[in-house]
């Protein structure tokens, strides 16, 4: 089926008393348009075990899905039953989910919140609670159970760090498998009233086929995205939510370690030490949180993963500490940025970190949620000072506010601080106000002025940029300008004083002809940088080619034309520096990117070309993942640069591979290893994790690193091994 083409649907009043267990609702669909669904109490709690075995099960379900991929609007190849139910504890989502090859199943993921999740059968939910048709939280299991839970902000901003307290199981059956979810009221954040209309989108991703399936249908073209667009979200009514409680979160930690540093002044060998701290939420409102933190600590993250920098600029690292990423979706500011030279006005990674070694926080407080129309985030946290570091105990803070306007729009303003006393003259301090524009479904206009005052007179930045994007034609124009005093210290920057323009044209039709391929894509773009002189910095024109086949596979052809002018002697690689002047440059990639349903996956990748003053071929495999068991992977990864310049040759080389086994989906234990060449570097991070009561973890932590630029076998610089655990307590 197509746009345009209608489908009569049903929609059964689930969860009805006896009498009315017949009543029906019928509701005319069309590709994109609403679809109502009713929930209505049922008599005692559902037993979450999968197995699907009380009355509520005896209903009609909700509606079918409609296929969205391969075809959009056509009716799926599998059915799909879900039920909606609820008691005065919590929201119940259940489904029988239909599949007539059971042994082409993948799923190969038992891991909570791992990405890979996504790439397996998966069933998923997302509630918009405000029903302000913009923001929700989401919920999503594959058939092991493993289960992956995130916050949507503004349809586009997806935070998959977000954990709150919720129960789900699955089970198998002869024609498929099967999942109950119990999502208490106590996890979700919803407007004050006893009666309640929510969002609703459920979607179901049917991996060996690669077809995806949704309640109601997003626009065409944004693929698992069409998730968060909760402006096409069905609507569910009928919830009798209790009061929103005011939700009171304890959480008490304790930590101990034992550590070794050889390259402290003086040596330091396995000293052991120990420490406790606390995290407080506290809901002053049903819709705004206080969040507080006493000496905080992160041991338990993850590592990096390591990358090679062949550009004059530092690279942007996301940010995974847990208390910095719940509603982070809150302070992006002006459509986001990172490594594509556009500034983040506050960049928490700032805190508590400084040159990639820890620095101790004290603690700090956080509050966010909504008031009616407006979205609220303050965060201030004070970080200790490290003498022998030169390191001042320093305060962040920060302050969003943003103003929902239109159907998909937003407006803001943000303030953030960087200072070393509340006092302190030369605090640095970043104000500045944005605006998000979602005009129909596929236009899309992001804008943001911002200043740094105190830092010269050319002290602002600001962005227009303008995206349609739809399924066969997309075009984007971006202008950026930094100003060469520019200078946001609680954010991150890769370069001021610049000029940016850039433009793209899309096309990516989809051939009925071939069997074999889903989607073409053809784009050409043209980037410009110039300094605020007009001196010319870089440009770059860009031709991409992009082949979708049915299996999911993708090959990816681009070629890349480059200008670049160094105004200072730039260092590349150790004792090789590219002398100041004008460097024309290209170079052409191949990539293919092997399907997960695979028993190996990832992405094989060949670049050769001219490079500077001389020539690059480059060898990559990235996001590598061999499946042993369901229990069991491995994830290797390889970036390999052979330059060869006038000025001298080098090897750049970051190689490594994650090993990970899942015992349970709460309880696995995951080891990074990595090799950097620059620094001849070997780390290791081996984290076991266990969630042994909802919200509660245990964590062991191994982190070593060893020195490789020496004789004989790498030789010891650093050692630790951490254990801690938190007890969550809900009042």
């Amino acid at each position: 089926m197509r746009n345009g083409v209608r489908r009569m649907m049903t929609v059964l009043l689930v969860g009805l008393p006896p009498g009315l267990a017949a009543a029906q609702a019928r509701v005319e669909v069309t590709p994109g348009s609403e679809v109502t669904v009713q929930a209505v109490r049922v008599a005692t709690p559902l037993s979450i075990d999968g197995r699907l075995g009380e009355p509520l099960y005896d209903r009609t379900p909700m509606p079918e899905f409609t296929q969205y991929e391969p075809i959009y609007g056509a009716v799926p190849t599998q059915r799909t039953d879900v039920w909606v139910g609820y008691d005065e504890a919590s929201v119940y989502v259940s489904a029988r989910i239909w599949e007539s090859d059971l042994d082409r199943m993948v799923a190969n993921e038992m891991r909570r919140d791992s990405n890979n999740t996504w790439q397996n059968e998966t069933f998923s939910v997302a509630l918009d609670t405000f029903h302000d048709r913009r923001n929700g939280v989401q919920f999503a299991v594959n058939p092991l159970g493993g289960r992956n839970d995130g916050q949507i902000t503004n349809e586009g901003n997806y935070n998959g760090d977000w954990n709150p307290v919720w129960d789900v199981a699955t089970g198998r059956f002869d024609g498929g498998w099967t999942v109950e979810m119990a999502l208490p009221f106590k996890s979700l954040r919803y407007a004050p009233g006893a009666d309640q209309t929510w969002g609703i989108q459920v979607r179901r991703y049917n991996r060996w086929r690669n077809e995806l399936s949704y309640l109601a249908m997003p626009p065409a073209g944004l693929g698992q995205e069409g998730q968060f667009r909760m402006s096409s979200a069905a609507t569910l009514v009928g919830l009798e939510a209790p009061p929103p409680s005011r939700n009171l979160e304890i959480k008490p930690f304790g930590i101990t370690d034992l550590s070794t540093d050889l390259t402290a002044t003086p040596a330091v060998r396995n000293d052991p030490s120990g420490d406790v701290g606390l995290d407080v939420k506290y809901g002053l409102t049903p819709n705004l949180t206080a969040d507080l933190t006493l000496n905080t600590d992160f041991a338990q993250v993850e590592a990096d993963e390591r990358q090679v920098n062949l550009t004059r600029f530092s690279l942007f690292f996301p940010e995974k500490r847990e208390f910095f990423l719940e509603n982070a979706g809150l302070f992006q500011f002006g459509g986001g940025g990172g490594n594509n030279d556009m500034p983040v006005m506050f960049y928490s990674r700032r805190v508590g970190l400084d040159q990639g070694r820890e620095v101790p926080i004290v603690g700090g407080g956080r509050l966010t949620g909504r008031l009616g129309a407006f979205g609220i985030g303050a965060l201030s946290i004070q970080t200790d000072e490290v003498p022998e570091r030169g390191i001042e105990a320093t305060n962040f803070s920060v302050l969003r506010l943003q103003r929902d306007v239109l159907q998909r729009s937003t407006v803001g303003v943000l303030y953030a601080r960087r200072s070393t006393s509340p006092s302190d003259p030369g605090a640095h301090q970043t104000y500045g106000v944005d605006a998000r524009l979602g005009l129909g479904d596929n236009l899309t206009v992001n804008t943001y002025w911002a200043r740094t005052p105190g830092t010269g007179h050319d002290d602002t930045s600001n962005r227009a940029f303008i995206q349609y994007d739809s399924d066969r034609f997309g075009a984007t124009l971006n202008h950026l300008m930094i100003g060469r005093d520019f200078s946001p210290e609680a954010g991150f920057l890769t370069r001021r004083d610049i000029l940016r323009e850039y433009t793209a044209l899309r096309y990516s039709p989809r051939p009925t002809a071939i069997a074999a391929i889903r989607q073409l894509s053809w784009q050409v773009s043209t980037q410009y940088i110039e300094d605020r002189a007009g001196q010319p910095e870089t440009r770059r024109h860009e031709l991409e080619f992009i082949t979708t086949f049915e299996n999911s596979d993708v090959l990816t052809v681009v070629y890349q034309d480059f200008f670049q002018y160094l105004d200072a002697p730039f260092e590349i690689s150790d004792g090789v520096t590219l002398q100041v002047g004008e460097y024309e440059y290209d170079t052409v990639n191949v990539s293919y990117a092997f399907g997960d349903q695979r028993p190996a996956s990832g992405t094989l990748s060949l670049e050769q070309g001219t490079f500077w003053s001389g020539d690059k071929t480059t060898v990559s495999v990235s996001g590598g993942r061999a499946i042993l068991s369901p229990q069991l992977a491995i994830e290797p990864t390889l970036s390999w640069n052979r330059v060869t310049l006038p000025e001298g040759d080098f090897t750049a080389t970051v190689a490594g591979s994650r090993v990970t086994y899942t015992i349970t989906p709460l309880m696995f234990v995951s080891g990074l290893v990595q090799y950097g060449s620059r620094g001849g570097s070997v780390g290791t991070n081996v984290r076991f994790r266990w969630e042994y009561r909802p919200g509660s973890e245990l964590f062991v932590v191994y982190n070593e690193g060893r020195d490789t630029a020496g004789a004989g076998t790498p030789h010891l610089q650093n050692r630790a091994v951490i254990v801690k655990v938190n007890r969550l307590f809900r009042f």
